[in-house]
């Protein structure tokens, strides 16, 4: 058997890990230091799950009244405005379980429609019933503002309207 082949084989993958080796140590460029924890994106569906479960299921904040003009003026001096709270309509235990449940299968469709090849269209329809159903409810503020979540390309695929994502009847 004819090693001559064999030996050549074995001369040019030594010259090509020697010439690998000689351009890794001989760089000029330092080693990316890793980022720390908290500045870094979401690397992982898992993580990006987690975020939008924080932020679908955040609790209404407070919003600030605008401020008048006329009280300034007057030369009374400025009366502290509290913030606004959110209002919601108190169901019943029977309608509360029922909207939770679909409130729950919002929330598990968002997290479906961020892997590839999937739509929030059943996000969008259940969004949709819980606002006609339950309307003024903590509920339905909840999906409108999953409803707003969602990116531009979706507001228009869906014919989301701006009412469909407006809250500001929450906070009279």
């Amino acid at each position: 058997m004819n090693t001559f082949w064999l030996k050549i084989a074995g001369v040019v993958v030594a010259v090509v890990v020697v010439a690998a080796l000689i351009g890794i140590f001989s760089s000029s460029e330092p080693p990316a230091s890793p980022q720390p924890p908290s500045e870094t994106p979401a690397n992982t569906i898992y993580e990006q799950w987690e975020r939008d479960d924080e932020r679908l299921r955040a609790p209404p904040e407070p919003i600030e009244p605008p401020q008048t003009g006329s009280s300034a003026q007057a030369g009374t001096p400025p009366q502290p405005i509290e913030p606004r709270q959110a209002k919601f309509k108190k169901l019943s235990a029977e309608e509360d379980t029922q909207a939770q449940q679909k409130w729950e299968w919002v929330v598990t469709q968002r997290k479906m429609a961020r892997l590839p090849g999937m739509s929030p269209k059943q996000m969008v329809d259940a969004c949709r019933e819980i606002i006609r159903r339950w309307p003024q409810s903590e509920y339905a503020f909840l999906a409108k503002r999953a409803l707003a979540d969602l990116p531009e390309r979706y507001h228009t695929m869906y014919n989301i309207t701006k009412e469909e994502v407006d809250v500001s009847s929450f906070y009279k």
